[in-house]
């Protein structure tokens, strides 16, 4: 990689259609200027950056790194820079992003530096791999992971390099790297198979880090047949299990299509919740009958664990109603009253038959410790 460093006018640095980070958000060549700048400033911080430049000016030891591609020169590290910069260039754009455009002022002297930019040139994209690579993957400004599997993918099928390959350059030690490209090679080929599109989730961004952590559960390997397929391999779910593919990508992304919410609501504990349902038959078909995600996890778990968390939840939850009792009770509410009395009423009648079932017991053992003595 060449490390010359040019001023290279502001005006004829053009966005990278092809970074990870914006085509997250399903950008092509036929996206806007603008349109980038957009996501940009609402999704990445580009706010931040002016009052940073507002303040010092633009970091001169913090080149663009540049290529040269189609007779344009395409920023393929420092986008959301180079978006600051023409953001304060062109107050107008506050009109189009929706700001005020007070927040793109700055001093004459820094507007006038900031029509020229330090970049470093590469001939081509891999060239400037290994750095972009460990920055944004390992390193100390880390793209989100979809951004990552997309770059790593693109390192790999593009330029021939070996995951083991770029996981050494970068420094991962814990196999992120292969972790990242099976779940991007999951996603792509569920929607090759129709079984899936990031257009049809139901939240507004796709929650990558759900599936490819996912992956690391067994529970996950088993429902989609992958437990002993390599982690580079491409299309790596086995025909047999096609429709547990959909299945899962719509319990962990929802389907506005199919009017299906995602079950995950926060990784944790969600995504071990339905690891252990996608291991247990009775729960995969209460899950797929609509029930819960929490339900159809009480129904993988063993009955007497399942008993006694129930019972610890009660008695945390008397408990909290008896702290609150003094203020939250009147004495004026009777249907108040009447619930108390039915939760009491409850409470006994799960004692006398627990107790029932232990006095039992206990008869039991007493009759065949006398059965024995007699032989």
């Amino acid at each position: 990689m060449k490390q010359k460093i040019e001023q290279i006018a502001t005006e004829d640095l053009s966005f990278d259609y092809q970074n990870p980070r914006i085509a997250e958000f399903g950008i092509s060549n036929r996206t806007t200027e603008q349109e980038i700048i957009q996501i940009l400033w609402n999704v990445m911080g580009v706010e931040e950056i002016v009052l940073s430049i507002r303040a010092s000016g633009f970091f001169e030891h913090e080149p663009l790194l540049a290529v040269e591609e189609d007779g344009r020169l395409i920023v393929i590290e420092g986008n959301r820079r180079l978006a600051a910069v023409k953001c304060i260039l062109n107050r107008e754009i506050a009109d189009y992003i929706g700001i005020n455009k007070n927040q793109l002022s700055v001093s004459p002297e820094i507007k006038d530096s900031l029509k020229s930019l330090p970049v470093i040139l590469v001939e081509e994209r891999r060239d400037a791999w290994k750095f972009i690579g460990f920055k944004h993957i390992n390193g100390p400004a880390k793209w989100g992971s979809y951004a990552k599997a997309q770059y790593i993918s693109q390192i790999k099928n593009e330029y021939d390099i070996p995951l083991e390959e770029i996981a050494s350059q970068i420094g991962d030690t814990h196999k992120t790297v292969q972790k990242l490209y099976q779940g991007l090679q999951v996603i792509e080929q569920a929607e090759q198979l129709g079984k899936f599109s990031r257009t049809d989730i139901s939240a507004n961004r796709l929650y990558f880090s759900h599936l490819y952590t996912g992956l690391t559960y067994e529970g996950f390997k088993d429902y989609l047949g992958i437990k002993d397929i390599s982690e580079d391999t491409k299309n790596p779910v086995p025909e047999e299990k096609w429709d547990h593919l959909e299945e899962l990508l719509t319990w962990l992304f929802g389907s506005r299509k199919k009017e299906v919410d995602a079950v995950i609501l926060s990784q944790n504990p969600d995504l071990r919740r339905l690891d252990a349902v996608i291991r247990n038959k009775e729960a995969i078909y209460a899950l797929r009958d609509g029930v819960s995600l929490i339900q159809a996890y009480e129904l993988s778990q063993p009955k007497n664990e399942t008993f006694e968390q129930s019972m610890l939840e009660a008695k945390r939850a008397l408990q909290k109603a008896q702290s609150f009792q003094t203020e939250g009770f009147d004495g004026k509410d009777v249907a108040m009253l009447k619930l108390a009395a039915t939760v009491a009423q409850m409470a006994d009648e799960l004692y006398d038959t627990m107790e029932k079932k232990w006095k039992s017991l206990q008869d039991n053992g007493s009759a065949k410790k006398r059965l024995f003595s007699e032989e």
